[in-house]
């Protein structure tokens, strides 16, 4: 790269640091943090999402745990030499100031490197607020040329490119850096800007220079999955690709590369393990009472795409880690795949009538109709609420076509919720059951839409009708719940289960529909009674139901599968044993075939895997993976917040949208349906 690649691309990086910046005081506006000196350093506000907060949160943390305990650990001895925290690529952080006011610089000192413009505002921001001069003390101030652009007495700030290693170490040691002392290495998503080979001359220098020193590194990582891809590219468009990324993908890589490189000890984790292990309960439940929340599938993802690292030098450090291993997080990987389903774009008309959206809800109304409703998607080019529906109608054997309508006659309008259920009722009648507009709005109502087709009884002409059903005093007013048909007594009900509603995060309950006269009836029901979940799945088999997965209390994956068995009084709650078990997923879809359930897709936190097709014999309880062929579809392909319709005669599995707000990288639809080739499973059957 030529030097002016380079000023391009250093530009680039110095904008990630005014937007960190705003998130961190927003951060602390909304009471994730106390950081009364984030605002000061950073001009003008902002209002992030509680997406975007959550996500700043647990990389305070786990910053703050390192430099706690590094800072525990050396400066507890009386006599013992002045700690020392050199923060590379420090930008606006008030890490400093935080420290100063809690007390914890006595016997240490801190010193911050970034670009020379960054470190200079910073500085010249530091001298023109009183409150921030009031904590660094006396300072002087230095020329405009000067590589150190501020210090005080125990703060020192740094004008330097991290590129420049024989002009940092001499800065830094004329700044009076003492590498002899005890010195913690700070980098907040700094190494992954650099070209490979700088972050490996940093890496090595710095094992070198400091005998007695700690590392910790925040990083992103897991580039070749969807959500990886979809990262990596936001940043491209940033001007400021990741660098590093297919070289060091996952913890392991990025452990090896230290302790290659001269360190003694390293650890590394996600931010999934962090959050678990290492804050309280209480405390996560603080955190996740602050805001109304329900982005959880971004959230798992965008944990499980950072790490925190710590690599340590000299026995003291080495002796007594930063994350002990006493803290064990549950892996729970996958067994080895059985094997695969090939995925293939379904061909339909792409003129702007793709089924790009999530938390949908669609139903096959017969063999060549699947009706599609709500979510959050694509709609007359900007994104919101969908308040069209999606018709995919299919024409020949292989051939889908995908047609948007709105909702048509005098009756109600459609609301535009999602995380909604439908239950077919007939070949032009769906129930409408549950659903949100907001985290804090419920779609209240029972729904029933109605599909008319024309004269010609062309699926050409499509339209769809919605109106009010069910008793008028009772509105279902959760989300994320399921609905599945059972029967007792030889009448149909629907078994509403589970989910979440603005009073309870999780909910225990359920109710039964009576598909007939649409009321509310009680049915006996025994046995234990499941933990409260949402966004598990629900299937339909032997007059009963199947519960699969879910995201139970605390925010954390489940793995249990029940079956909701008729019994000659009622139903009974029974437990499926699943051998091997199964990793702990939700946000899948599910369906039956031949006795064995399916579970598609998902989102899980307890393997670094990605979630495929896991097949369980509903008889036996043995399960088996198989991976899902993506060759021949474009890639990324998110498959959670999707819906899928299952077609037995063709031995066939259509996914349809799918997708997320994918943190502070924007939001991303699959752009097309895709089938899941099944053959192979009943060809196994066979062999």
């Amino acid at each position: 790269m030529g030097p002016r690649g380079r000023e391009r691309r250093s530009g680039a990086v110095q904008s990630t640091n005014d937007s960190s910046a705003l998130s961190k005081s927003s951060l602390a506006a909304h009471g994730y943090v106390q950081d009364p000196f984030a605002a000061l350093l950073v001009p003008g506000t902002a209002r992030r999402a509680p997406l975007i907060h959550r996500g700043y949160y647990v990389r305070a943390r786990a910053v703050g745990h390192c430099v706690r305990a590094f800072l525990e650990r050396t400066c507890a001895a009386p006599g013992a030499p002045r700690a020392q925290v050199v923060s590379l690529g420090a930008g606006s952080d008030s890490l400093y100031f935080r420290l100063k006011t809690e007390g914890r610089l006595t016997g240490a000192a801190v010193w911050e490197v970034d670009f020379p413009d960054v470190a200079r505002r910073k500085a010249e921001r530091i001298q023109d607020t009183p409150e921030l001069c009031e904590l660094t003390g006396p300072f002087q101030s230095r020329d405009p040329a000067s590589v150190l652009c501020f210090e005080g007495a125990d703060y020192r700030l740094l004008g330097l490119d991290l590129r420049q290693l024989p002009r940092l170490d001499q800065a830094l040691a004329a700044a009076g850096l003492d590498a002899a002392a005890p010195t913690l290495l700070l980098a907040e998503a700094v190494l992954t800007y650099l070209e490979p080979n700088d972050a490996a001359a940093l890496i090595a220098w710095a094992a070198q220079r400091f005998p007695d020193a700690l590392f910790v590194i925040y990083e992103q990582m897991r580039p070749h999955d969807a959500f990886g891809q979809f990262m990596q590219q936001h940043f491209r468009q940033l001007s400021s690709p990741l660098h590093g990324l297919d070289r060091f993908p996952d913890v392991e890589a990025q452990q090896h590369r230290f302790l290659q490189a001269g360190w003694t000890d390293c650890r590394a984790m996600d931010m999934n393990e962090f959050y678990r292990c290492f804050l309280s309960s209480e405390e996560c439940q603080r955190v996740e009472n602050l805001e109304p929340f329900d982005e959880f599938e971004e959230w798992h993802l965008k944990c499980a795409h950072y790490f925190i690292l710590a690599a340590s030098t000299g026995d003291t450090l080495s002796q007594t880690p930063v994350f002990p291993l006493s803290e064990v997080f549950p892996r729970v990987d996958p067994a080895s795949p059985s094997g695969v389903f090939p995925a293939r774009v379904v061909t339909s008309d792409s003129q702007g009538r793709n089924l790009k959206r999530y938390g949908h809800a669609s139903v096959l109304l017969s063999p060549s109709i699947i009706l599609s409703t709500g979510g959050f998607g694509e709609q007359e080019g900007r994104h919101c609420r969908v308040s069209k529906f999606h018709l995919l109608s299919r024409f020949c054997d292989f051939e889908w076509k995908g047609n948007q309508i709105c909702s048509c006659g005098t009756g109600a309008l459609w609301d535009g919720r999602l995380y909604h259920t439908m239950t077919r009722l007939s070949d032009t009648q769906v129930l409408v059951l549950g659903g949100r507009l907001s985290p804090v709005t419920p779609a209240l109502g029972i729904l029933q839409l109605g599909v008319c087709k024309s004269e010609d009884n062309s699926t050409e002409d499509l339209n769809v009708t919605v109106k009010k059903a069910g008793p008028e005093d009772s509105t279902l007013s959760c989300w994320r719940h399921s609905t599945t048909e059972v029967s007792y007594e030889n009448q149909k009900y629907l078994f509403v289960y589970g989910g979440r509603s603005v009073v309870e995060p999780v909910l225990s309950d359920w109710h039964f529909l009576h598909m007939g006269t649409m009321a509310w009836v009680s049915i006996p029901v025994e046995g234990e009674a499941p933990e409260g979940r949402h966004s598990h799945s629900a299937c339909s088999w032997q007059g009963g139901a199947v519960i699969a997965g879910g995201l139970g209390v605390s925010e954390e994956p489940l793995s249990s599968v029940l079956f909701l068995k008729p019994s000659s009084c009622g139903f009974l709650w029974e437990s499926i044993v699943i051998q091997p078990p199964i990793t702990p997923r939700y946000s899948h879809t599910a369906h039956v075939l031949n006795g064995k359930l399916l579970l598609v897709g998902g989102v899980w936190i307890h393997s670094s895997s990605v979630p495929g097709v896991t097949v369980i014999d509903l008889t036996t309880g043995l399960s088996s993976e198989y991976q899902i062929d993506t060759t021949c579809v474009p890639w990324p392909l998110m498959l959670h917040n999707h819906t899928s319709i299952l077609l037995p005669e063709e031995q066939q599995l259509l996914l349809l949208g799918g997708g997320g707000n994918c943190f502070s990288f924007g939001t991303y639809f699959n752009p097309h349906i895709v089938t899941l080739d099944l053959s192979s499973l009943s060809a196994g059957e066979s062999d």
